[in-house]
């Protein structure tokens, strides 16, 4: 006699297809609620962020013997020091600059169109209209002292607020918040405590390099397109610091702009520019960002250009901002349980 058994692995299958169709049917009323909830966290998830990738530089130095309170204290001052300092110096410089890549723009513009025969004038434009408003809001910033935007989103400066408070407090408890962590972790679960150790010294040296990147970048391209008469050199090296957290695309932007805008100014600038844009960025890319960075944070080029399209694709620009720590972080996950995984495959 056959005994009738229950097909446990097909009544799950069937409950998960059963869940999940539920899910779809009511996304709206539960994704709207969701939506809200991450609204009112955003700020706070924001907080914690910044008061994370600040917790390093805190640690390196009580490492080098200053007292816990001065290293918090002193990086938060430095920190509202370079925020000011970028506000007060750079932008005056970037209002001057803007003005002349708007000329130097039109020039390259109307010589690729007259060159090629192409009718590029309402591409041509568009990037005046879009230079103008970009050009008319930092006057206005800088002839007003404070930015229109701030003054009518009442929203926007409580965020602001909430933010900047927050991560203070944060950075402040950070040390009691990861020592309660690992004391939770280490309870429950000391493979599980592993894991997220793993994890967090991962993205923490990659928060600790990109920042100290970001910086050699803002220099190194200031001071070098500044050397041989860029009339651009601020702006090229705000644009190379930022879009150092887009690995490979922030940096050929960059360059491509460098040599379109020195090519409408003289052409030995353009060679100077050229050669700036072929030597620095293997300099930067095989000496400078292996020694920032260290040898745990490599990733291939393939992958990491994969990352930063599906992000792109999947979240848009936010998507290409997290794609790599996202990247790193999955790495570090597959790295931790590859012999879990080849064990299980195994057997």
């Amino acid at each position: 006699m056959i005994k009738n058994k229950l097909n446990y692995k097909l009544l799950n299958i069937l409950m998960i297809g059963i869940i999940a169709y539920l899910g779809i049917i009511t996304y709206p009323v539960w994704g709207s609620l969701l939506s809200k909830i991450f609204g009112i966290l955003l700020p706070f998830i924001i907080s914690f962020a910044i008061a994370y990738a600040l917790y390093p530089i805190v640690r390196k130095l009580e490492e080098k013997g200053v007292r816990e309170k001065i290293a918090i204290g002193s990086v938060i001052i430095a920190v509202f020091c370079i925020i000011i300092l970028l506000f007060s110096i750079t932008v005056p410089l970037v209002y001057e600059q803007l003005i002349s890549l708007s000329k130097i723009l039109g020039d390259v513009i109307n010589r690729f169109s007259t060159r090629f025969e192409i009718n590029l004038g309402s591409f041509s434009d568009t990037i005046n209209e879009i230079l103008n408003k970009l050009i008319s809001n930092v006057g206005n910033y800088i002839s007003n002292g404070t930015i229109d935007i701030l003054s009518r989103s009442i929203n926007f400066i409580t965020n602001f607020i909430i933010i900047v408070i927050t991560s203070i407090y944060l950075l402040i408890d950070m040390k009691k918040i990861r020592k309660r962590i690992k004391a939770f972790l280490k309870n429950r679960n000391h493979r599980a405590f592993e894991y997220f150790k793993a994890l967090d010294h991962e993205l923490e040296n990659y928060l600790l390099g990109l920042v100290i990147f970001m910086g050699i970048q803002l220099v190194e391209y200031s001071v070098i397109f500044a050397i041989v008469g860029h009339p651009n050199w601020l702006l090229l090296g705000i644009l190379a610091s930022l879009t150092t957290v887009i690995p490979y695309f922030g940096g050929l932007v960059t360059n491509i702009i460098a040599v379109i805008l020195a090519s409408a100014v003289s052409t030995k600038l353009f060679i100077a520019t050229t050669i700036i844009c072929l030597v620095f960025p293997n300099i930067d890319g095989y000496i400078i960002s292996p020694k920032v960075y260290g040898k745990t944070n490599n990733v291939s080029p393939i992958l990491s250009i994969f990352a930063v399209f599906a992000g792109g694709a999947l979240y848009g620009f936010l998507g290409i901002v997290i794609a790599l720590p996202v990247c790193l972080l999955i790495k570090c996950s597959y790295n931790f349980f590859k012999k879990d995984i080849y064990g299980k495959l195994t057997i």
